[in-house]
Order: structure tokens, then sequence, then C-alpha cells
């Protein structure tokens, strides 16, 4: 018996028609001709938009495919396209909906002469773009048609000049330059610079299309002139008989004249839009084009374009309204709009809705992390107090790339469960790439792996190893080194790559973690040999992929739900986008190498459609930028991060070659600081119109004076902001609950009905799972690090039978605080390289130079702190240029010290040691470092200097007894400085210079005699030496109140300090 089947479409069902204000109703029954809407947050526009196009078709006769609708995003056009059918009643494969570069790539391909392209037109993504541009900048260097100003030669292979290179054409083509305009303007305007892009401009044309690409800028431009011809504008203007345009404040100027060509005869043309939410400068859109449309557009018989604004908004209530009104007061601009119009349109009424008049509040924080705590807080308890779901939520940002990935870890180890849109980061940043890549470099060439690249990889999701477990496997692999070689054993970092290059130093070495690390070596090595036989990174990505048990841990995620499978959701989109892009770059390259697939990956600065948003998975708050959020809405925003310095953000955007400043007949003014300012109000302004019910700022208000401080824009709402000193007391979460439980249930002092309560709520909560896993294994008392045995290790710290080694600086932090030492350096505990680190560095390496080479021209060694200065990272642009002041006023000093040496004759700077010094009994200590200068007195004897760039200087008495000095005299005193200073040479005392410290012009030195032996014979720093050798022999690292402490990383988990506690405590 045969069985057929048959298809059948579910019909659509059909939408009931809204209903529509005086102002919405105005712009459906306008009778034809361009019609400007002024349409603010939340008053209808896209119904007023459907409205409109359902009137013209039903209510007017219009076919379908008569009718042309225009926006900015895939995402926006098809919601409109399934809104505008679901009105209709019937599926309309005619109805043309899209954005403006489809709609573009469907005219190019419509029309362009088939001939040019033996194969469909492929668009160029924004990375792709990136690093196409960089490759053909770095061959222009010399075999270019394009010659750069000799100052440029050196940028051409940098990020950042390609990132203006791409500026300048995409400037070009938005004012309908050819490359011949471009070289015109330059040589018109003597800008050499803009010479040479338009020589480079056309080279890249041409190879676009030699490879059969477009980027999208040169698509609008190819499509523009394609419109503007007679046969194809006649044949659109008798096509579309009505066209629609949604955000017309983001259009540019050669969209705006495709829209010429297409409607600029005075025919219906709609276009919806919000002057105040033109956020989009930085891809060529200019708020003109919208305040300026009445009189570009005209009727027929030359009138201005009709203007309508909607006059009520619905999204929400009059408090949230009026907070909004009072930035779009900031904004200003007026236009050809008359003022009654612009009036109306800034003023709209707030219609009564269920949320009522709403709420908006401003904290501020002492730091970036109690921000983030906090605001964690502020959506755990909206969740459960409020009854809002997880998905009416989203945390906005000025910066994605900055400020997501930060957020994103901190709300999720908060237990908020987080979405974050695939093209917000690079690829190359998203945490499940990134071990990845660094294991097909590893590959490529086993040899040149760093040790830190190895760590990297053991404590990855490839290697599956935790840090004390990658401790462990480093000691043993030193125990290992140390019995087979008769010398000192290398480090352990050195070790663990040795253990990846090859994998038989691992053997003897029998338990799970050796021989997890074993197959991870094992793993690079079949990569390494596909890659070596000529393979696609593609197939050696592959093997290590699936040669390890990610996939089936990521996969158990997933089935465990809630926060760990969203987790596992967005690493399996990135690891997929990755393998995508991997797939891609072989078509399109062939078998390039895999150095090269992994260079362009990491060189794509700009989020692309690799990761595109696949809609939100499960239950989870938005956490997105600023830009991504227009159009969307919630009921409780968060606004984090409004600090001053990055938003506004009024850094120029192109310093080198001013893209800003490319107009269509030679150099137009820059954009004012004004200008800019704006721009970020108009930014702010939509990040602050997305809530619906409740509305959230947040800023860092940093106690230390060079810290974060809230921005300007924070006045601009007109709310009174608190602060919240330090972090939630009591996180509304399952850690939270866990903790005040376990606190009360061990508190002597609470009541034992209390007590016992508390006591029984852990035990329910030990009992309850999910996935066969422990919802709250902190509430299992067998999980209490204070009720566990004391635990020892019986390898020593040190092994008791080699010199105890220290440095300089490490006998000073053993002193003043032991355990803050075996924290920072033994556990390494210690925090990353801050900007005062840095700071310091660069004077060094300034001081060094000057001694070396003798250098008396100051602006010289300006210049050389112009070269290294960018490297530095500063917290905001004030701070840097505070702290670069700083750095000229030390280098004065240094000069002026330079001249006031009398009596003093220069040995040597950045002069290393290594020595061993004995101490008493069979006692050594093995001393390694670095003195800044040495000098010679008229005594013959040998002076140390230590430079200093410390903002306080320490107290006469600490100098005497300073542990750092005192030992650089002893080093002298053991002939450690014998090969600079002779095998007799004679300690003649230590100076710091404090170069930050001002002393009549020259900075303050601080001296430090020779030191003399007391009644037992030994010096001052020979004491200090046996009490730190002691101290770390006996491992006893017991913590020191001293000057230091407020500048630990560690004092928050000091027992030495009354607001800490320990574990036992």
């Amino acid at each position: 018996m045969s069985v057929s089947y048959r298809l059948e479409r579910t019909a659509r069902p059909l939408l009931g028609a809204p209903t529509l204000d005086e102002s919405q109703r105005s712009v459906v029954d306008h009778p034809g001709g361009p019609l400007l809407v002024l349409a603010g947050p939340g008053t209808g526009k896209t119904t007023t938009l459907v409205e409109a196009v359902v009137d013209r078709i039903d209510g007017r006769g219009l076919q379908p495919d008569q009718v042309l609708v225009l926006t900015f995003s895939r995402k926006a056009a098809e919601e409109l396209r399934n809104r505008i059918t679901g009105r209709l009643g019937r599926t309309s494969s005619h109805l043309m909906s899209s954005t403006f570069h489809s709609f573009c790539y469907g005219l190019v391909r419509q029309w362009q002469p088939a001939e040019l392209y033996s194969a469909p037109l492929r668009l160029l993504s924004a990375p792709e773009q990136d690093v196409k541009l960089r490759e053909l900048l770095a061959h222009s260097r010399g075999s270019g048609k394009a010659t750069w100003p000799p100052a440029l030669e050196q940028a051409l292979r940098t990020r950042g000049f390609a990132r203006e290179v791409h500026a300048v054409l995409a400037r070009a083509r938005e004012l309908g330059m050819e490359p011949a305009d471009l070289a015109q303007v330059g040589s018109d305007s003597d800008r050499l610079e803009w010479v040479a892009a338009g020589a480079f401009m056309a080279e890249y044309l041409e190879v676009l299309d030699f490879e059969g690409a477009l980027d999208y800028a040169e698509l609008v431009h190819r499509a523009v002139l394609l419109a503007e011809g007679p046969e194809v504008r006649e044949q659109l203007r008798r096509q579309f008989q009505a066209v629609f345009v949604d955000e017309y404040q983001d259009t540019d100027p050669m969209q705006v004249r495709l829209l010429q060509a297409i409607a600029g005869d005075g025919r219906d043309l709609v276009v919806v839009g919000d002057p105040d939410q033109s956020i989009y400068a930085f891809r060529g859109a200019d708020v003109r084009g919208i305040l300026d449309f009445p009189t570009e557009f005209r009727h027929a018989d030359r009138r201005r374009a009709d203007v309508v604004a909607l006059s009520t908004t619905r999204r929400f209530g009059e408090r949230l309204l009026t907070a909004s009104r009072r930035i779009a007061g900031g904004i200003g601009v007026q236009g050809a709009i008359g003022a009654d119009t612009f009036r109306a349109f800034r003023n709209p009424a707030a219609a009564p809705g269920e949320f009522g008049p709403g709420r908006a509040e401003v904290f501020t924080f002492s730091s970036s992390g109690a921000e983030a705590d906090h605001i964690a807080d502020i959506l755990r308890r909206a969740h459960l107090e409020d009854d809002i779901p997880w998905t009416e939520m989203a945390v906005l940002v000025r910066s994605g790339v900055t400020s997501i990935p930060g957020l994103r870890r901190s709300l999720v180890a908060a237990g908020v469960p987080v979405e974050v849109a695939g093209d917000e980061v690079p690829l190359r940043a998203e945490p499940a790439v990134q071990p990845l890549l660094a294991a097909l470099r590893g590959a490529v060439d086993l040899d040149a792996m760093s040790a830190e690249a190895a760590r990297m990889l053991l404590t990855s999701p490839l290697g599956d190893l935790d840090a004390a477990e990658v401790r462990k496997l480093g000691r043993r692999l030193r125990r290992a080194d140390r019995l087979k070689h008769d010398r000192l054993p290398l480090s352990s970092g050195e070790l663990l790559r040795s253990a990846l290059v090859d994998p038989s130093l691992l053997d003897g070495l029998d338990d799970s973690v050796a021989a997890r690390a074993g197959k991870l070596a094992r793993l690079l090595h079949r990569a390494h040999g596909v890659l070596a036989s000529g393979g696609p990174a593609e197939e050696a990505l592959w093997g290590l992929w699936s040669g390890t048990t990610w996939p089936y841990r990521l996969r158990g995620a997933v089935e465990r739900g809630a926060g760990a499978a969203r987790a596992a959701d967005r690493d399996l989109d990135a690891i997929c986008a990755l393998f995508e892009v991997a797939a891609q770059a072989e078509e399109k390259h062939g078998h390039r190498g895999a150095l090269v697939f992994i260079e362009e990956v990491e060189a794509q600065q700009i989020p692309a459609d690799t990761l595109a948003d696949r809609g939100v998975r499960g239950d989870a708050v938005r956490l997105l930028t600023a830009h991504r959020s227009k159009g969307l809405e919630w009921r409780l925003v968060a606004v984090a991060g409004v600090q001053q310095g990055s938003w506004p953000d009024l850094r120029r955007r192109g310093s080198v070659l001013q893209a800003d400043r490319l107009g269509a007949d030679g150099l137009v003014d820059s954009l004012t600081a004004k200008a800019m300012m704006a721009e970020e109000r108009r930014l702010f302004y939509v990040a602050v119109t997305r809530a619906r019910q409740r509305l959230v700022v947040t800023a860092v208000a940093s106690p230390e004076a060079d810290g974060d401080q809230p921005s300007r824009l924070l006045d601009d709402l007109g709310l009174p902001a608190r602060h919240l000193p330090g972090r939630p007391l009591r996180p509304m979460s399952l850690p939270g609950l866990v903790a005040e439980l376990r606190r009360v249930a061990a508190d002597p002092t609470q009541r034992q009905p209390l007590r016992g309560a508390a006591a029984a709520r852990l035990a329910r909560l030990v009992g309850e799972e999910i996935g066969g896993q422990s919802l709250a294994p902190g509430a299992d008392p067998a999980n209490w690090w204070g009720l566990r045995p004391r635990t020892t290790n019986d390898t020593p710290l040190r092994p008791a039978d080699a010199p105890l080694r220290l440095s300089a600086s490490g006998l000073e932090a053993v002193l003043s605080c032991p355990l803050r030492w075996f924290l920072a350096k033994e556990a390494a505990g210690e925090t990353a390289r801050t900007t005062a680190l840095g700071f310091g560095s660069v004077i060094h390496a300034l001081a060094d130079h000057m001694s070396k080479d003798d250098v008396v021209d100051k602006e010289q060694v300006l210049r050389l702190l112009d070269d290294v200065w960018g490297q530095l990272r500063f917290d905001s642009p004030w701070i840097a240029a505070r702290e670069r002041c700083e750095a000229e006023a030390a280098i004065d000093r240094l000069f002026a010290w330079h001249g006031s040496r009398p009596g003093r004759s220069y040995v040597g700077s950045e002069v290393d040691f290594d020595i061993e010094i004995p101490l008493e009994g069979r006692e050594r200590v093995a001393v390694k470092g670095r003195i800044d200068r040495v000098e010679r007195d008229t005594e013959g004897r040998v002076v140390i200097v230590d430079f200093k760039t410390s903002k306080n200087a320490p107290t006469g008495k600490s100098v005497t007894q300073n542990p750092q000095l005192g030992l650089y005299q002893l080093v002298v005193g053991h002939n450690g400085l014998a090969s600079r200073c002779g095998s007799a040479a004679e300690p003649g005392g230590a100076e710091l210079v404090q170069l930050r410290v001002d002393s009549g012009g020259l900075p303050k030195v601080q001296v430090q005699s020779p030191q003399a032996a007391d009644e037992s014979g030994r010096k001052p720093v020979e004491v200090q030496l046996i009490s730190a050798t002691a101290t770390v022999r006996a491992e006893q690292f017991d913590a020191t109140v001293n000057d230091h402490c407020k500048r630990c990383e560690f004092n928050r988990m000091c027992p030495a300090q009354q607001r800490s506690k320990t574990v036992l405590s």
C-alpha cells in the first residue's frame, strides 16, 4: 500500500488592528508625498509604520511588491515583515522588507553586468575587511602603489593605522568619491597622507574585484551609482509606489542618495526616526540627515516635506519620562523642523501603564568590583522580591570589549543568569576560543612554546588541571629533575613547558594529574603532525577539541541546566564559530598555514556575525552595549560604568589621517568637542530610555584622589546619587544564604532555637541535588575548612640542603610582613602589574639610558618618553595627563641631580649581582638582584644609588635600617660587584633618590651611612638576614601590621586587621 503526503501551509493568525492615537492616525492617513515622522522612545513608531504599510495595500490598492520597507538590521526587517503579513492575514513573498545593505546587494546582483563576476559577489565581514586592509598595508610598504609619507612608514603594519585607513576609505565612499577624487583633495589641501590613501584605495578595490568581494561601503556606493542611472532609476520608481524607512536617523549620505534616486520625485515616502537616538556617527550616520529631511525631500510641487511628531509614549511612566527629558534637553538641535513640531516631539505625554510612574535611581560605589556585586544584588532582589523575569532585565555598558567580559564573570559568579550577544566581542576574546588558538599555535612549533603558554594550556579546559594540581605537578617535576641532573633544578614553569614538548618527562609520575598532562602533550604532538604534513588548521583544531573530555563536560553542563547550561551554550557557540571561520579560511585561501589563520583571528579587533545573535536561550539577563540596545526594552535596566573619561568618550577617533576632516570639496572643520559630547549624550539617552519600570544608573566614585569618578552625564538625570560603601552585606543568592545560615549556626551568642533552625535548613540544603550534583556543597559541614584537621606539608618550602634564595626586595617584604610575602611570592597571589609599577619601569629605563649614554639633551629623553608612554594603561585620560606631567617633573629632577654630583664618579647602572653570603652555622643565603646605579666617592668607596618613584618618601629612621640598601652594601663588602669595582671594594653608603619628591628643584636624597657591626660583630643587615632566613625556614608566616597595610592586596583577608577574620573566627 503506497502512502502519500500532502503539505499544507499553516494559516497565519490574523492580527487585529491596534488602537492608534491622533498623531499615529495622521501618519496612516497621510495622503501622499514625503513625510517625516518624529518618534521618541516608546511612542509606537513600529506599530505606526506597520499600519501605514497595511493601509497602502489594503486601503489604497497597492500590491505588496509595490511597497519597499527599509531598515537597519536583519532582525528589525524580519519583525516588520512578520507584523505586516500578520496584519494583512496572508503571506506575501513579494513584500520587500529588508536592510539597506540587503537591498543594495540585490540591486547590484540584478543590474551589474554579469560578465564582471564569474561567481556571486561575496560581502566582507568587518573583521575580514580589517585583516585584508592590514595585509595590503603591509604589502604596500615598498612594493605597493601607494607612497606613504616617511613619517607613517613604521605605522603601516599596525592595527591602529589599518583602522584609520578604513575610516578614510569608508568616508570617501560615503561622500561618493573615487580614488582619484580622494587623491586630488589630498593634493589640493596639502595632505600627502590622503594622496597616498587615494592610491591605496585604488589598489584595495582592484584586489577586491579580483577576489569577487565587496565591503559594505563599496556595496552601497555601487548600488547608488546604478540607481542614479536613468534606466535603473526609472525601473525602481515604476516598481515602488510607496517607500517606508525605519530608523532614518541612522542613514549616511550615500543611503540618502539612494532614497533620492528611488523616491526623490515627491512620491509617497514615509521615514520614521528620532534625532535624539542618532548614535552611529562612527559608521557614517549624520544626524543632519533627519533634521534636514523636510528641505531635502520635497513634494512634487516643491513644498517642504510634512512632519508629524508622535505624541504619546507607552513605554514608561512620568518619572522615567522626566529623567529622559532632562537628558534630551541637553542635546539641542532642531534643523529644518518647525519649532512647534519639535517641541511636541521632545515633550510627549506618558500614557497610563501597568507599571505606574516608574522608578529611577543613581548609585555610586567605591570600586568596580563592588559595583558589579551590587548590580547582581539589585537584579536578584528584583527577580525574587518583585517577580521580574530574568528576560525582562538588562545591563547596558558603553564598551563591550572592555566592560562586558568582567561584568559577565561577576554576574555569573553571583548566580545571575546572563546572556551576551555573540557579536558584542571579537571571536578571539571568547574564553572558549583562547585555549584552542593557544594550543594550535603551540602545535605549529612546539619548541617555541613559552612557559606561560604551557601553564595556560594545562589549566584550560583542554588540560583540565586546576592551579593547585599544576603546582603539584611542577614540584614533582622539579624533584625528578634534581635527582636526574647534578645542577640547580629548572623552574617549575620551564619544566611544565618541557613536559608538553617531551611527554617522556612525565614517565614514572603515576597519578591522574600527570596522566591528564600527558594526554594534552600527545594531543599537541598529533596536531603538530597534521600541520607538518600540510594538513589544514581546521583538521588540527578538530583533533585538539575532540581528543579531550571537554565536549562531554559541556554536554553534561547543558543537561544540568541553569547557569552551567548557559555558559556551555556560549562556549559551544564560540567553538562552532571558530570552526566555521577555519573552514571559510580553507575555502577562500587554501593551505596558507595555521599561523596565518591564527593571526587572522587574533587580528580581528571588530565583533562580527560569526557569533551572530541566536536569540536568548531560556531565562537570562541581557548584557549588551548601549549601541546594541537601541530598539529594545526591558522592565528593569541597569546602565553600568558611567565614568568620567569613558562615558562621555571624547577622544578623537582618528588622530593621524583625520577622516572626519575629509569633505567632498576639501578640508572641513574637525568634529568639535560639543558635537562629540552631543553624540555621547544621545547614546546615554538611548540607554536610559530602554527601561519600562525601573532604571538604575551606576558608577564608581573612588575614595582615591586618582581613582575613577562618576561622569558628568549623571548630573543630566537630575537625580541624587546614593553612595553604597563596600559590597552587599548579604548577597541574595544561594551562596549568600548558606553563608548567613552558617554564621548563625556557628555563633554562640545567638539563641539556641535560632541556631537550631539555621542548622536544620543547612541540613535540608545538603540533601538537595540537581543532575546528581549537590545544590549547595557549602552547606555540608564536611566541606567547611574550619572543621578539617590542620594539614602539613612534608616537603619544605625551600630545600634545607640548598642556600636560601632571597632578593633585596624579598628581604624587605619578609621583614615587614611574612604573610604578605608568602601570599604574593610563594603562593603567586600577587595582583597584576599596576600603573605605578609601569611608571617606575619607564623612569628607571630612562635613568639607565641617561647614565650609560651620558645623555645631556633633555629633549632626547622626552622623545624616548613619548615612544613608550602610549604603552602604559591608565584608568582615564586625565590620570594619564597628570602622570605624564609627573614623569616630566621627575625627569627634570633627574637632570638636575645628574648635574649636582661633585666628588662622585660613575661606575655603572643596572648592575647585576648573584652571590652567596654565609650566615650563622652552615646557613647560607643566595642573593640576586640589580642595582640602579653604582658610584665611587672621593675616597674610592663604592656608593649605591637606588631610584624611587613613589609619591611618599620613608622616614629618616627607616632609611637607616632599610634592608634593601643594607643588603646592597653587604653585597659590595662580599665582593659581589668585583667585576665592576674590584675585589677589595669598600662600601661607602647608599642613597634613596626620590624622583617624585621635590627638594628645591632636586629629588629628595635619603642617605644610609656605611653599616657598622654591633657588639656581636654583626651588621644590622646581617641580623635582618638571619631573622628573615629563620622565618622562611620555620615556615611561620605571621601577619604584621605596618605602613604598607593600606596598600596591601590581601588586607581584606588579613588576620591582623580588625575588619578581617580568619576561616576559624
